[in-house]
């Protein structure tokens, strides 16, 4: 009895204690997000709602800040990618619970270091970004992490060794920055890793023969200091850093007969004529091979873009005919210049009228074109709108705005525009990897190769980004998509999903537009006759399906599915899904080729939630799509979901992984 009256109110103080500590460890949390702020957001505007209430003990998690999640009120993501934040990382050293940290293309600046002491990360993407100093050996401590993309930045020094103590690591994108040093053989170590790209910097040195054949050498072009097989230069036989010498001593020499020495060989001044006149000769032999090269491709395509439109304009009237022969001008303003958005390289609609034209298809809107430039090089792509007459000049003008200032890595970029009173032409980046559609209904049949699971959820997570940044941008003027499909993701170069058509809508009157788009449609669209955010996000519930299914939507069957049958070309996704998990033959729900997946069934169902709750039959339950892509980024993959049974050759032309992975 005595101990226990000693003990007792240590018993009751215990409690009370841990409980400070986790009242402090939010505190911290918070403090360090309000640190962070206050450094890259200097004018309290992009993150306007990091505010704390002055009555109640509001923190971080509890005050649902933007951008950050929280588990067990602890920080465990912050996600504020492409939002101009400037400023250092120092502040978010403290929060030791993070998984997740995602501030791309911002203009965040100072070293990677404090970062370090986040020993929990997994996921970290600071692409986009002016970071620089080396990557720091410490990075060793961040043994959980799974995929970080430091590209794009201006990181120096070599590649640490310690490296290899990352094991469970998938993703490493280091390209783009100012390394330099050997590639280390600590990289081969590394045994669950999927992609490396450490391209477009200044590493030196033999590449290890085994990574090369492991990741091509794509993922290492732009060094001019590696060599290895080709396309690289080959390697002497001790191949040495690469040095700078001009001193003409450190020739080979010999001694002749009077005990004197000379230069072996050839006098320096003559060496030093014949390499620039073999330099002049390389430069002059690449030059012919790069303009035969342009010039083939200009040369292959089938038509020119003014005689495509030249020829589809002659039921207009005399009026346009001379348009058409005079290669411009037509409006009755006189005014044919192009309105570009960007700094990049400008062109004339002359130029474009005479650039060789493949068209790539056509929509409800117009028809969309292949333009390489005179040039051969220079390559876009172009709507050519077909009906937007009911929207006049200003109006047009001021649409464009709306469009073409919105910058987003997941949104299309629209480069420039023309108006004239019966021609309108949109001139977008081209993408040539083709689109999500295309990637999941092509060629199902044999010798298809599947769209794995790791790349499906990168496509989603990368439209679903680029679909939230434009209702998050055009919240206040309700502004929505109006034409969400998979034929409307597209694949860049990298394999980054861009989310297309953004704007197109505001060009129609509300009923023609929900007519006329062929997106898919939300329920209450039969009645309202009107697009919104909300049936973008119904309309992004159906893509999700179409991944998870492998089911092409009854609004679009696709046409490259030979070997489906008629019932499966027009089934209503939503209802047959809910038919499916109604009668628990959940496994029948997804696609074929995902089975082949181990350990990924939590994913899938997890997955499949957030698609059946974007697909509410009211519009008011259905999430925003800011809280879709914090639904999906919950549930990316920790690991490669590959079987030690599965055949990886089958899966070797699948896009690569992009950035948003996890």
């Amino acid at each position: 009895m005595e101990i226990f009256h000693y003990l007792f109110p240590l018993l009751i103080f215990l409690p009370h204690s841990l409980s400070l500590s986790a009242i402090s460890d939010v505190d911290t949390d918070t403090a360090a997000l309000s640190l962070f702020r206050s450094q890259t957001d200097t004018h309290d505007i992009l993150l306007s709602n990091w505010t704390l209430s002055s009555i109640t003990h509001s923190t971080a998690c509890s005050a649902s800040w933007r951008g950050v999640n929280c588990t067990n009120n602890r920080v465990t993501s912050l996600s504020l990618p492409s939002l101009n934040l400037r400023g250092p990382l120092d502040s978010l050293s403290s929060l030791d619970q993070l998984r997740i940290l995602d501030l791309r293309d911002n203009r965040l600046n100072g070293s990677i270091l404090p970062l370090v002491n986040c020993t929990n990360l997994k996921l970290v993407y600071l692409s986009g970004n002016d970071l620089s100093g080396p990557i720091p050996n410490e990075i060793s401590l961040l043994t959980r992490l799974l995929r970080v993309d430091l590209s794009d930045n201006n990181l120096i020094g070599p590649i640490p060794e310690t490296i290899s103590k990352l094991t469970r690591v998938l993703t490493i994108r280091f390209q783009n920055n100012e390394l330099t040093g050997e590639i280390p053989e600590a990289l081969s170590a590394l045994a669950q890793i999927k992609q490396l790209n450490l391209s477009n910097n200044d590493l030196f040195g033999r590449l290890p023969d085994n990574i090369a054949e492991k990741f091509g050498d794509n993922s290492f072009s732009g060094n001019k200091g590696l060599c290895g097989s080709s396309p690289l230069q080959a390697c002497s036989a001790n191949q040495p850093p690469p040095t700078v010498q001009s001193n003409p001593s450190s020739l080979p020499t010999m001694t002749n007969i009077n005990g004197r020495t000379k230069h072996k060989g050839l006098h320096p001044g003559v060496i030093v004529a014949i390499v620039i006149a073999n330099s002049v000769l390389v430069l002059v032999i690449v030059s012919f091979l790069v303009a035969f090269y342009c010039g083939k491709r200009a040369s292959n395509s089938s038509s020119k873009i003014g005689s495509e439109i030249g020829k589809s304009r002659s039921s207009y009237g005399s009026e346009n005919r001379v348009y058409a022969n005079n290669g411009g001008g037509g409006d009755s303003d006189g005014n044919n210049k192009f309105v570009f958005f960007d700094k990049k390289k400008k062109f004339e609609l002359e130029d474009l009228l005479r650039a060789s034209a493949e068209m790539l298809g056509k929509g409800s809107l117009g028809t969309v074109y292949r333009a390489v430039l005179d040039d051969g090089c220079t390559v876009v792509a172009v709507k050519r709108l077909k009906d937007a007459n009911p929207c006049g000049r200003k109006e047009f003008e001021q649409y464009m705005d709306v469009i073409g200032k919105l910058k987003h890595p997941n949104v299309v970029k629209l480069r420039a525009y023309y108006y004239a009173k019966e021609e309108k032409l949109l001139v977008y980046d081209y993408l040539p990897n083709g689109s999500l559609h295309l990637l999941l209904h092509g060629n199902r049949g044999p010798g298809r190769i599947p769209l794995d699971w790791t790349t499906r959820i990168s496509l989603v997570l990368g439209a679903a980004r680029g679909l939230a940044r434009i209702h998050e941008e055009y919240k206040a003027a309700r502004i929505p998509h109006g034409n969400v499909r998979s034929s409307n993701v597209l694949l860049d170069k990298n394999g980054n999903a861009c989310i297309s058509d953004f704007g197109l809508s505001l060009l129609l009157n509300p009923v023609h537009a929900t007519i006329r788009l062929g997106g898919y449609k939300a329920p209450e669209q039969h009645e309202t006759k009107r697009l919104s955010q909300k049936a973008d996000v119904y309309s992004f519930g159906i893509l999700l399906l179409e991944m998870l299914t492998g089911r092409a939507p009854s609004q679009y069957p696709s046409p490259s599915r030979v070997s489906v049958d008629e019932e499966e070309q027009t089934v209503d996704l939503p209802k047959w899904v809910r038919s499916i998990v109604r009668d628990e033959w959940t496994a029948e729900v997804f696609d074929q080729e995902l089975l082949r997946y181990k350990n990924i069934e939590e994913e899938l169902v997890s997955m499949l939630h957030v698609a059946m709750t974007c697909v509410a039959a009211q519009p008011e339950k259905r999430p925003t799509m800011t809280e879709v892509v914090k639904m999906i980024e919950e549930i990316r993959v920790e690991q490669s979901p590959l079987g030690e049974d599965y055949d990886e050759s089958r899966n070797s032309m699948s896009p690569s992984v992009a950035t948003t992975e996890g």
